[in-house]
C-alpha cells in the first residue's frame, strides 16, 4: 500500500464509516475497512436474508455493524464519513443532501480509488459496448505480460486492491453514468479515456437526458495535456439539448478516435474489404481482417477498434490478434450457452436497451427465435421494431413490459406482411419453454430482453443465469 493510501485509512480509525446499500461495491469496501481496524456501519433496506446471510456473517465476524430495513438511514447522523452505492444518486436522495449540509463527507469507492491509485489508468463509458471493450482491453494487456487490476461497474470493487497495486500495473476500470455523477476531483485521471458511445438512455433513473451526458464527460474533462482520449468517429456526442456542445470540446490531451464506417486521421478503423487497420498522422498499420474476430456482430469488431486504440504503444499486435481468435465473449452478451436437439441458445441477458437488441439481432444475420421482456425503464421501444421484423420469426414476451412492446410492434406498418409469430406469457421460464417447444432443427433462440430484470430478478446478471441453468437442465 502506497504512503497516500495508509494515512487514508489510517486517518479513519476512530471514525465511524457508513456503507450505504449493500451490493457487489460496498460488501467488499466495508469489508476491507473493517480489517484495518475501522469502525464500519452497513446500512440496507433490505434485509440480511436479500443481502446473503453468508455474506452477513463474515461482516459481523469482522466486527461491521448492521441498519437494515425501513428506518436503515437513522444511523446517519452520527457517521463521519458516508460510502453511498454507486446506484444510488446524490441528486435524487435527499439524505444525501442531509448529510452535506450536516458537514458530512459523501462519497463512493471509485472516487477513494481513483484519488489513492499510483498505477496508470484506463477508464472506459459509454451507453453501449462498455463492458466487452473494458474486458478486451484487460486480456491485450495481460497477454503483453501486464498486472491489471480490472474493476468498477464490471462487477468487481476496486479500492480494497488499494493494498497491492503499484506504479508498475495497470488499472483498468468500466464506469457507469452513475459511477461518474459525483466523480469531480480526479486530478489528472485518467490517464487513457474511453466514451464508446452515447444514447438516449436510463431516462428513469437520470434527471434529465444533459444530466446523463454530463456525468460521461466527467471522464475526459479532468485528464492532463499528456493524456489520452478514445472517442467514437461514428458517433454524435452532442446528444441532449447541448447540441452546440460536442465531447471532442472537452478533450485536454489527444484525441485518438475509432470507427468501422470510415477512416480516421489518428486511431483504428475498419476498411471497406473488413481490414482493421491503425493511422497516425496518416501512415497505417495492418492489425487484423474482421473475420480474425471470432464473437460475432458488428458492433464487436467495434468494440476491438476501440481497446486496439486504448492499447496502442501498450500491447503488440500479435498480442491484439491473438485476444481476437480465442476470446469467445464476456457473460450474457450473446453468450453460448448450448446446442440442445440441433437448436442454438444464446444468453444476450444485456442487453437491456433497444439499441443493443438491434445490435444482438444484426449479429447474427438471420431470422431467429427471440426471448423479450422485463422491467420498464422509460426507453422508447419503436426503434427497435423494424430490426425485430427484419431479424425474428417469432418473438415471446413476457414480464412487466410484454404488452408495451407487443402493442409497438403491431403499430408499426410493416407489422401485417412481416409474418412475424408474437406469444405473450408471463415468467422467463415459461417464456424459455415456448421457445424450446416452438424451435426447430437449426434454429437460434436468444434470450434478449431490451429490457432490465428487475420485475422478475435483482439484476441481469441473476437472469442471464437463470437463463443458462435452464437451457443446460433441458434434458435432465
Amino acid at each position: 500500500m502506497t504512503e497516500a493510501a495508509k494515512k487514508y485509512f489510517d486517518n479513519l480509525k476512530g471514525k465511524k464509516v457508513a456503507f450505504v446499500g449493500m451490493g457487489v461495491a460496498n460488501v467488499p469496501c466495508a469489508e476491507f475497512m473493517a480489517r484495518h481496524g475501522i469502525d464500519v456501519y452497513a446500512c440496507d433496506k433490505r434485509d440480511k436474508e436479500y443481502i446473503g446471510a453468508e455474506i452477513c456473517d463474515k461482516l459481523e465476524k469482522l466486527g461491521v455493524n448492521f441498519s437494515l430495513g425501513e428506518n436503515y438511514l437513522d444511523i446517519l447522523p452520527d457517521m463521519d464519513l458516508v460510502f453511498r452505492s454507486h446506484g444510488i444518486l446524490p441528486f435524487q436522495n435527499k439524505w444525501i443532501g442531509e448529510c452535506i449540509e450536516r458537514g458530512q463527507k459523501v462519497t463512493t469507492e471509485m472516487e477513494v480509488f481513483f484519488n489513492l491509485c499510483p498505477s496508470k489508468i484506463i477508464a472506459v463509458t459509454g451507453s453501449n459496448g462498455k463492458t466487452t471493450t473494458t474486458t478486451i482491453i484487460a486480456k491485450m494487456l495481460e497477454l503483453q505480460g501486464k498486472k491489471v487490476y480490472l474493476g468498477g461497474n464490471i462487477g468487481k470493487a476496486l479500492m480494497p486492491e488499494l493494498e497491492t497495486i503499484t506504479d508498475n500495473d495497470i488499472a483498468v476500470v468500466e464506469l457507469s453514468s452513475f459511477q461518474l455523477l459525483t466523480m469531480g476531483n480526479m486530478v489528472n485521471k485518467p490517464d487513457i479515456a474511453v466514451v464508446t458511445n452515447i444514447e438516449c438512455t436510463h431516462q428513469d433513473h437520470h434527471v434529465n437526458l444533459d444530466e446523463y451526458v454530463d456525468a460521461k464527460r466527467n471522464i475526459l474533462i479532468y485528464q492532463s495535456a499528456a493524456s489520452k482520449t478514445v472517442l467514437n468517429a461514428d458517433c454524435d456526442y452532442s446528444i441532449g439539448n447541448r447540441v452546440y456542445h460536442d465531447m471532442r470540446y472537452d478533450v485536454r490531451g489527444t484525441l485518438y478516435e475509432f470507427s468501422i464506417k470510415h477512416s480516421v486521421q489518428n486511431g483504428t478503423y475498419m476498411k471497406d474489404n473488413g481490414d482493421i487497420v491503425y493511422c497516425e498522422n496518416g501512415a497505417e498499420t495492418y492489425i487484423m481482417n474482421k473475420n480474425d474476430i471470432i464473437i460475432p456482430g458488428n458492433h464487436n469488431i467495434e468494440n476491438y477498434c476501440t481497446a486496439i486504440t486504448a492499447v496502442w504503444g501498450l500491447v503488440e499486435i500479435e498480442n491484439m490478434v491473438k485476444i481476437a481468435r480465442t476470446f469467445g465473449g464476456v457473460e450474457h452478451r450473446i453468450e453460448f450457452v448450448r446446442e440442445f436437439n440441433g437448436v442454438k441458445y444464446y444468453n444476450d441477458s444485456i442487453a437491456t436497451s433497444p439499441s443493443r437488441v438491434i445490435s444482438g439481432l444484426r449479429a447474427f444475420g438471420r431470422k431467429i427465435i427471440v426471448i423479450m421482456g422485463g422491467s420498464d425503464k422509460g426507453n422508447d421501444m419503436s426503434e427497435m421494431v423494424d430490426d425485430i421484423l427484419k431479424y425474428v420469426k417469432v418473438l415471446v414476451l413476457n414480464g412487466a413490459t410484454a404488452d408495451k412492446i407487443y402493442n409497438t410492434i403491431i403499430k408499426n406498418k410493416n407489422f401485417a406482411e412481416s409474418e412475424l409469430k408474437i406469444i405473450k406469457t408471463d415468467t422467463l421460464e415459461n417464456a424459455l419453454n415456448i421457445a424450446k417447444e416452438t424451435a426447430q432443427n437449426g434454429d437460434i433462440v436468444s434470450l434478449c430482453p431490451a429490457c432490465p430484470a428487475f420485475d422478475q430478478f435483482k439484476t441481469f446478471e441473476y437472469r442471464g443465469r437463470k437463463f443458462k441453468e435452464l437451457v443446460n437442465g433441458f434434458d435432465k
